[in-house]
């Protein structure tokens, strides 16, 4: 299996990733591994997608960190690839990291992704899937059963007034992640809570949700592949987010820290309620964000945190998700390539 991973930039990739974690199991699995910055893919004039990629000079490795150090150091390989040629292609590039400094290759990944469908290439997620998710409107398209209530807006007075009738609130920016921009609105905030609307304004619209008491205790991260619960070993692959201090974010990159957790049986109502919208949508690797019996978020772009479920459930789950790409790839070749990318994201 010939198989390209999108990313950011090979700068920004780290040997705890979840997409490191992804490349070195491909390799120990006999597959050609590609590493592709979003910045050099291109469109040919002979209508063939190709990029300048980066490959590992050794074909096994014992540490992510020795794999990542290779590839961004002075023995990686780099060559110009016919995209069109992979296998399968996987869109791990994070577009909210490229807003502001990098608005052009926020939708890079997607429209050289689809274009790369055209020759064969199965591409995950589905970019179609992807173009519709680019920010938070796209959670409110799953059933309101599974949501905080939200309120989108610029407009400084419906925002005030939803946090007085809600009480407390968190507003954070339609489009980004990571924790960036989140704050939280307590009543005794409201007369005075223009700085912080300022802070999201200059971004664009404002999110604003109902505040999950729950929170208080962090989030559960639950990984969703082929629009069900990724497990494997009889693992869920799942841990516990849980802030740090008196941080209102959990997440990892803002200062959380990650704890095992129990998946309990509303988690998997709420993962079944979410799953016809994931299928549909081609989206083959997807995070939930869980807060007592509500879901905070789904991440289908770039999700991370493989390496924390791996280390509290003792399972390595990438040879799941590699193994599940082998079996696409097959099936590819079973049928002749006669099925839509979008079906195939979940089969």
């Amino acid at each position: 299996m010939r198989i390209g991973f999108v990313i950011n930039s090979l700068a920004s990739e780290g040997g705890s990733y979840t997409t490191t974690r992804l490349a070195v199991c491909a390799l120990s699995r006999g597959h050609e591994v590609w590493t592709i910055p979003v910045a050099d893919l291109a469109y040919d004039p002979d209508e063939h997608i190709r990029a300048r990629a980066a490959a590992p000079p050794k074909q096994k490795y014992k540490q992510h960190k020795a794999y990542i150090a290779d590839l961004q150091g002075e023995k990686a390989r780099f060559e110009r690839i016919t995209v069109d040629d992979l296998d399968v292609l996987l869109l791990r590039n994070d577009p909210s990291e490229d807003a502001t400094k990098r608005p052009w290759a926020v939708q890079g990944g997607i429209l050289f992704g689809r274009l790369a469908m055209r020759h064969g290439v199965i591409v995950l997620n589905d970019p179609s899937g992807l173009a519709k998710a680019v920010n938070k409107v796209y959670f409110q398209q799953f059933p309101e059963e599974v949501r905080p209530r939200t309120l989108i807006s610029r407009d400084r007075d419906d925002l005030r007034a939803f946090a007085k009738e809600q009480g407390t609130i968190v507003i954070k920016p339609l489009q980004g992640s990571g924790g960036a921009g989140v704050f939280l609105v307590r009543p005794e905030d409201i007369p005075n809570m223009n700085q912080m609307l300022d802070a999201v304004l200059r971004d664009g619209y404002v999110v604003a949700q109902e505040y999950l008491t729950a929170a208080e205790q962090g989030d559960t991260r639950l990984f969703m592949m082929n629009g069900e619960p990724l497990r494997y070993k009889g693992r869920y692959a799942a841990y516990r987010r849980v802030r740090s201090g008196g941080d209102l974010r959990s997440n990892i990159h803002a200062g959380g820290e990650a704890a095992p957790t129990e998946v309990d049986q509303r988690m998997l109502e709420l993962a079944e309620m979410v799953r016809p919208r994931l299928v549909q949508d081609g989206m083959f690797l997807a995070g939930l964000d869980i807060v007592g019996d509500r879901l905070m978020e789904i991440n289908v772009f770039s999700p991370g945190g493989l390496g924390n479920a791996q280390k509290f459930e003792n399972v390595n789950f990438s040879v799941a998700v590699v193994k599940a790409l082998e079996r696409k790839v097959e099936y590819m070749r079973y049928y002749r390539r006669n099925f839509d990318n979008n079906e195939l994201a979940t089969l």
